[in-house]
């Protein structure tokens, strides 16, 4: 599966808990702010001014990663 901006940060979080990281490096470290539990990854991204497409990219590469094992 896939992650799009469009999922919900805690649904990626719960489903994938190695992205936990990813979020954390990229500036996200706010998992467990009350935030996180309603926006999705874009809406996230861009009230912290992260790279979209970075944050994408670098979140897939870690489940893909996962996946792999």
């Amino acid at each position: 599966m896939t992650i799009t901006k469009e999922m919900g940060i805690m649904e990626v979080v719960q489903q994938y808990p190695e992205t936990v990281d990813v979020f954390a490096m990229s500036g996200m470290g706010c998992i467990g702010c009350a935030a996180a539990h309603f926006e999705n990854i874009e809406q996230g991204a861009m009230a912290h001014g992260i790279d979209i497409e970075r944050l994408m990219a670098d979140l897939n590469k870690v489940v893909a990663a996962q996946a792999q094992q």
